[in-house]
């Protein structure tokens, strides 16, 4: 018999809702509610008595698997009352996203520091190292990031990638990028350009060059795609030209680009701020 007031077919409880919704993972919900992980929209506890309501919500937090520590540690290259600049190593993602959350650049930074208000100014790819500036306090989140977002820093990379005596340096590309949402890799096709990078052939030696590059634009894998155009694809780019798919738990071959400086005038103290890392590329 349903209770007074409920339907038939309506359960009474939400852990009845919940092993009739989900028949295979009774063990988990009744230990979830039982360990109080599950909650009612204001934020009280789910016990296995608290009563079914249609038009109510509940929430739980699901555990993330256990992530792959990423065995090189982050660098600090300079610290201050408004800044964090890290050295960061290949494949450490530099905020938390989809499976990488624990071991990222701003987790690390915000536990071996104690900031817990420190934000990226700007991002790396996880692939790639180098030189990415943090901010430490809230109130001063916009003046940096506007910075970035404007283009009033110099960034120059370094790249390892084959060397052609037929392609001639420097030069500078610009291209089309196109990098759909939920696609891993980008493309260039034809149109307005909207990317812009400066390349100087550093040196070269045995087939393999050491490439400076000057990026005028911040598109996604603007410089992977860009070097790649050349047919000169970076060493180590699981990417370009062609994905392949590299384990989680594989750190031997990292992608030869590294964040080699940034400079800028400092929006908060007007002073000049250069800053290099101190990593090197396998050259």
């Amino acid at each position: 018999m349903p209770a007074a007031g409920q339907e038939a077919g309506v359960p009474d409880t939400v852990t009845e809702f919940l092993l009739a919704t989900f028949p295979d993972a009774r063990d988990e919900w009744l230990a979830r509610i039982d360990n109080g992980e599950i909650v009612d929209e204001h934020g009280r506890a789910v016990d296995r008595d608290t009563r079914y309501m249609p038009t109510r919500f509940v929430y739980f937090y699901r555990q993330p698997p256990p992530e792959v520590p990423v065995p090189f540690p982050v660098g600090v290259i300079h610290r201050d009352e408004t800044l964090v600049v890290a050295d960061k190593p290949h494949f450490l993602a530099t905020i938390p996203r989809g499976a990488h959350v624990l071991e990222t650049a701003l987790v690390r930074l915000r536990r071996d520091l104690d900031l817990p208000d420190l934000v990226p100014a700007h991002r790396l790819d996880r692939m790639t190292a180098g030189v990415i500036v943090f901010v430490v306090r809230p109130e001063h989140r916009r003046p940096y990031q506007e910075l970035f977002a404007s283009r009033q820093v110099h960034k120059e990379y370094e790249a390892i990638a084959p060397h052609d005596p037929s392609v001639a340096f420097p030069r500078t590309v610009r291209s089309r990028i196109v990098k759909e949402h939920g696609v891993l890799t980008g493309r260039e096709e034809p149109g307005e350009p909207n990317s812009e990078t400066r390349i100087e052939l550093v040196e070269h030696r045995a087939g393999r060059g050491r490439y400076r590059l000057i990026p005028e634009t911040g598109r996604t894998h603007q410089l992977r795609l860009h070097l790649c155009s050349l047919g000169l694809p970076i060493e180590g780019d699981n990417f370009y030209p062609r994905f392949r798919r590299v384990p989680g738990n594989e750190f031997t071959d990292p992608l030869q680009l590294l964040a080699r400086r940034l400079a800028f005038t400092d929006p908060v103290t007007g002073r000049e701020r250069d800053f290099r890392s101190s990593r090197t590329l396998n050259w």
